[in-house]
C-alpha cells in the first residue's frame, strides 16, 4: 500500500464523527448544512467531534447531494493595472468576505481576459454547483451576464447602479447627487471651462459620472467642457491631463473620474508649472486613503465600498435563505472639499 493510500485510510470520515457524538451520520450531515431539526447542544457536540477528530465537511460532496456549495462567486473581467490599483476592489471584497465567513461561507474568485471566457466561466461554476449565487460588479452598457444568469436560474446581486433592465437586486453606493454638488461647487468658484477625464466608456459607472458632470453644466446654462478618456489608470490620468494642457483654451477645472487619475494629473500639472487650485482646479471621485495626503489635498467624493461589500453579500445569502429582499439598496456618499479646488 502507497503511503497516499494509509493516509486516505487514516483519515476521519463522516461516520467517525457520527460514532464520536453519538448521532447519526444524517445529524452530522444536517449541521454542517443549517441545523434544521438539530438542537443547538447536539450541534456543539457533533462539531467538538468534529474539531477533534479535524474533519472537515466536502464542499463537493455537498453540492452533487444537491446539499448548498456554501460559496459565493466572482467573476471578474478587468485590466490588470486595475485589479492592483483601483480602490474599489479590495474594499468591496473586503466587506463581502466578512458577511460571507461570519456565517461560514467562501467567496470563489475567478478571472477572465474576454467575454467568452467569461460567459464559460459562469456557466461552469454554476453547472458543477461550485458555487450557490453570484456577486456582480463592473457593470457594463447592456451587460450580457443578467442574461446569461437569467437563463442558468442562479440568484445574485448588483453591486451599481444597473438600470431598469436588472432581474436581481442591487446595491449602489449613490454618488450621483455628489457628483452634481461638485460641478455645482466649480461652477460657484468661477470655473466657465470645466473638462472631464472619463474612465472606460464601457463600464456603467463611468458613463454615469460623465452624464452627470455634463447635466449639471447644461442646467446651469453652460458649455460643457472637453472630454478625455483617462481609463480609470494612473498612466492614463496623466496622458489624459497632458492632452487638456496641451488644448487652447486650457480648462479652468477638470472633474476626474477616479482619483488616481486625478492624482497623476496633480502631478503632470506640476511638471507643467501650473498652480492648483489658483491657475486650475483639480477634483476626483473615490476618496482614496491617499488624497487627503497628496498637496493640495484632492477635493472628492468619498464612497463607501467596504460597507456595498458586505451589504451585498448580506443580500444574497438572505435570498439564498429564501427571504425577501429590497429590490435596491442605496446607501449614500460623501462630497469630501479640500484645497485642490480652493475649498
Amino acid at each position: 500500500m502507497t503511503e497516499e493510500q494509509q493516509e486516505l485510510r487514516r483519515r476521519p470520515t463522516i461516520s467517525d464523527v457520527a460514532t464520536l457524538a453519538g448521532v447519526s451520520k444524517g445529524a452530522v450531515s444536517r449541521t454542517f448544512n443549517g441545523g434544521k431539526g438539530i438542537s443547538t447542544a447536539t450541534m456543539a457536540r457533533i462539531r467538538a467531534a468534529a474539531a477533534e477528530l479535524n474533519w472537515t465537511p466536502s464542499t463537493a460532496a455537498r453540492a452533487v447531494g444537491g446539499g448548498p456549495a456554501h460559496a459565493v462567486g466572482m467573476v471578474l473581467r478587468r485590466p490588470t493595472e486595475l485589479l492592483e490599483l483601483d480602490p474599489f476592489f479590495p474594499a468591496f471584497l473586503a466587506g463581502a468576505e466578512n458577511a460571507l465567513t461570519s456565517v461560514g461561507y467562501a467567496a470563489v474568485l475567478r478571472f477572465v481576459d474576454d467575454s467568452h471566457t467569461e460567459r464559460e466561466c459562469y456557466e461552469q461554476m454554476v453547472g458543477e454547483r461550485r458555487v450557490d449565487g453570484f456577486l456582480l460588479t463592473d457593470l457594463r452598457h447592456r451587460d450580457p451576464r443578467f442574461e446569461w444568469l437569467s437563463r442558468l436560474g442562479t440568484r445574485a446581486v448588483v453591486a451599481g447602479s444597473p438600470g431598469r433592465t436588472c432581474p436581481f437586486p442591487w446595491v449602489s453606493t449613490g454618488g450621483a447627487e455628489q457628483v452634481r454638488e461638485l460641478t455645482r461647487h466649480l461652477i460657484a468658484q468661477g470655473h466657465r471651462n470645466i473638462a472631464h477625464v472619463s474612465g472606460l466608456p464601457s463600464l456603467r459607472h463611468a458613463r454615469s459620472r460623465r452624464q452627470l458632470w455634463e447635466d449639471t453644466l447644461v442646467e446651469a446654462g453652460l458649455q460643457p467642457g472637453p472630454v478625455v478618456t483617462g481609463d480609470f489608470t494612473t498612466e492614463g490620468g496623466a496622458q489624459a491631463t497632458r492632452e487638456l494642457l496641451d488644448r487652447s483654451p486650457r480648462p479652468t477645472a477638470i472633474f476626474y473620474a477616479n482619483d488616481l487619475m486625478a492624482i497623476a494629473g496633480l502631478s503632470v500639472l506640476a511638471e507643467y508649472g501650473v498652480k492648483v487650485p489658483d491657475e486650475v482646479a483639480v477634483a476626483g471621485f473615490d476618496d482614496i486613503s491617499l488624497a487627503s495626503y497628496v498637496t493640495p489635498a484632492l477635493t472628492t467624493v468619498r464612497c463607501d465600498y467596504r460597507r456595498m461589500g458586505q451589504i451585498a453579500a448580506h443580500t444574497l445569502l438572505a435570498q439564498l435563505r429564501n427571504e425577501d429582499v429590497a429590490p435596491q439598496i442605496t446607501i449614500g456618499g460623501e462630497l469630501r472639499l479640500r484645497r485642490s479646488t480652493g475649498a
